[in-house]
């Protein structure tokens, strides 16, 4: 029963973004799901016929097509999620850095400094190996000749893709990277990473220049970024926004906000526009965003954790988290290299909607991607405070005394 009385809105001047909170088990489960909601759709179109194709299609299949249709809304949900853990700890960071005395936040040095190493090291930590994946994958489905020496823009296997796509100009200026066409997002990611900062210095630098240069770039970044990148920053700085707004609501209350995010989600999976990102997509985004995010910060408080069946979602949620970046870059090679070996070996690399046992291989081939994203996550991106701190040895620079994984996250 919803409760009466109205919820109140707070002004926090630093996010909550520890894992004690009820937004924080919220988010790592989003995240998963939203992960494991790409994967499962990219690999349902990549080893199923479309369903349109399909003249009189299973119902099993029709529900099927339906389930694994959400990923728009997932890299939408990325976005938001993104904004309101990294630019919400950018906040925190300035904040801490402009109260302390002199100027100096006593355990970390330049905000700038910290926030730009966080970042490469987020992203290329996953992002190299995921690259160098692909590359392996072109070479066994000889997809790519490794003699091959063409450095254009058009090779998607060339080292000028490959470096294109580490600095986020993927869809700007070269290809994705040996046809991963997942890693179009990590485009906005970045952009989103360099535009915040300079939207922050533009507000609250002391120096006018610094103040003017970083408005001139964002000009130019505006205007030069294709426009999906530049209007979908404004769902990004929404995550930022409301990671400093708590709202103090009942059950009642919370359980509206999510039966409006899923009944809107829904109607827009049937009745909106699911493909790429674009002007025509950006209002029923900006729809959904809004209840999700008004949920997300009315979980501030922290969470009790009691009976065993929270401790388990809370638990799978954040297992599921911790690999939900690696398993998005690289779950298109590892589809690719089934779909390689299933034509070598059983003579097809495709699947019939018509067969019960195929549906079987299906969840048997999203359990092998689950399974490659996790073995490459303990290779790699469990290591990513490692080379963190190495990186801030180099710069001189203090370790943080208490890394949280879930501030520094896609």
């Amino acid at each position: 029963m919803f409760g009466t009385h109205l919820p109140s809105i707070q002004w926090q001047r630093q996010s909550q973004l520890d894992h004690s909170t009820g937004c924080s088990m919220l988010i790592s489960l989003l995240r998963g799901l939203a992960a494991l909601q790409v994967a499962a759709a990219h690999l349902r179109a990549e080893i199923f016929p479309g369903l349109r194709d399909i003249a009189s299609p299973p119902v099993y299949y029709q529900i099927l097509a339906f389930a694994t249709g959400f990923a728009h809304q997932a890299v939408v949900v990325f976005f938001l999620i993104s904004g309101w853990l990294v630019g919400g700890s950018l906040l925190n960071r300035i904040g801490r850095t402009a109260t302390a005395p002199g100027g100096t936040a006593p355990h970390t040095a330049s905000p700038w400094r910290d926030y730009a190493i966080d970042r490469v090291t987020r992203l290329w930590t996953v992002l190299v190996p995921a690259l160098c994946l692909m590359l392996f994958v072109g070479v066994w489905t000889d997809a790519v000749d490794p003699l091959r020496t063409d450095a254009s823009l058009a090779n998607e296997y060339s080292a000028t893709a490959f470096a294109g796509n580490l600095l986020g100009l993927q869809t700007v200026v070269v290809e994705n990277f040996g046809g991963n066409y997942a890693l179009w997002s990590l485009a906005n990611e970045t952009w989103y990473y360099i535009q915040f900062p300079l939207l922050l210095i533009m507000f609250t630098s002391g120096s006018r220049l610094r103040q003017l240069g970083a408005a001139a770039l964002l000009v130019v970044l505006g205007s030069s970024l294709p426009l999906p990148i530049t209007l979908y920053f404004a769902l990004w700085l929404l995550g930022a926004a409301f990671s400093r707004i708590r709202i103090e609501c009942d059950t009642g209350t919370r359980a509206m906000l999510v039966a409006v995010a899923a009944a809107c989600s829904i109607y827009f999976r049937i009745r909106g526009s699911n493909d790429d990102l674009k002007l025509e997509s950006f209002p029923q985004d900006l729809v959904i965003s809004l209840p999700l995010l008004a949920l997300l910060s009315s979980l501030q408080a922290p969470l009790a954790i009691q009976s065993f069946s929270m401790r388990t979602i809370v638990r799978g949620a954040h297992v599921l988290s911790e690999f939900s970046f690696t398993l998005y870059v690289t779950h298109i090679p590892v589809i690719r290299l089934l779909r390689h070996i299933g034509l070598q070996t059983y003579g097809r690399d495709r699947l019939s909607p018509q067969a019960p046992l195929d549906y079987a291989i299906y969840a048997g081939m999203l359990a092998l991607l689950l399974a490659a994203a996790w073995l490459s996550y303990l290779l790699f991106e469990s290591h990513t405070f490692r080379v963190r701190r190495a990186l801030r040895n180099v710069f001189q620079l203090r370790p943080q005394r208490t890394p949280m994984a879930s501030t520094t996250t896609k």
